[in-house]
């Protein structure tokens, strides 16, 4: 948990001074506890989930209605973005790692997931990256990432799904193959997606990286918007599917 609380909120911080880049003014001081209460409270399993979405989305705008910055519209849609695009999608990283909490002795399984999940996506992305480079002809979403190419994203496609059968053959064995390679195809599609989502939000701000907190890699949301984006989809796979 200390560990997606820390990512989520260095993540929230750089969305918030990106999006500032446009002369938008995110909430960061309701914002930024927004988004760490969400990950506790799925830890703790608190307050309902309908509860804290009413609650974030009718005070973000009352307190918008005092804030007296320009644009209201974009500075309520911006902290509503940032909160729930990193808020809620990182408190399903903690819903993956307490699948087994039901059980002492199965606890240590949703870490194993986790772990698995990071290799697949660091697979996937340095896949991408190499053979996309070495290979690369045909770029795949030019107006978003002009250095993308489709040989790159495929090669990134089929690594996510080796990296988490190799997960398998290591950690995760208590899953079968099937979940395994969905889990595998979930990454290898949807965390490239939100790399490319995260790519429209810097274009859109006129940022290269998200921050410079990490030389020659940029900022803690560049390194983990793949793993933010893609956790709620494995997730949901696993809670209402899998298990």
């Amino acid at each position: 948990m200390l560990f997606i609380l820390a990512i989520a909120s260095i993540s929230f911080y750089e969305f918030v001074k990106m999006t500032e880049n446009k002369g938008t003014k995110p909430n960061i001081y309701f914002g930024l506890p927004a988004v760490l209460f969400m990950i506790v409270n799925v830890y703790y399993r608190a307050v309902d989930y309908e509860i804290v979405i009413l609650l974030i989305v009718s005070i973000t705008l009352v307190i918008e209605l005092f804030r007296n910055k320009d644009s209201a519209i974009n500075n309520t849609g911006s902290t509503l973005i940032g909160i729930f695009y990193i808020g809620l999608f990182s408190s399903s990283i903690i819903g993956i790692r307490e699948l087994y909490s039901f059980s002492y002795a199965l606890y240590p399984h949703g870490g194993f997931i986790i772990i698995s999940i990071l290799v697949s996506i660091w697979l996937c992305d340095s896949a991408a990256f190499f053979l996309g480079t070495a290979f690369g002809k045909h770029k795949l979403f030019p107006r978003v990432s002009p250095s993308k190419s489709w040989e790159g994203a495929v090669a990134g496609f089929v690594f996510s799904i080796l990296g988490m059968a190799a997960g398998k053959a290591l950690v995760i064995d208590f899953l079968n193959w099937d979940d395994v390679i969905i889990i595998g195809i979930i990454i290898g599609l949807f965390g490239q997606i939100g790399d490319l989502v995260e790519s429209l939000f810097k274009r859109d701000c006129g940022v290269k990286d998200s921050s410079s907190l990490i030389p020659g890699h940029g900022g803690i949301f560049d390194r983990f918007d793949s793993f933010i984006f893609s956790a709620p989809l494995v997730y949901l796979y696993l809670y209402y599917i899998a298990m």
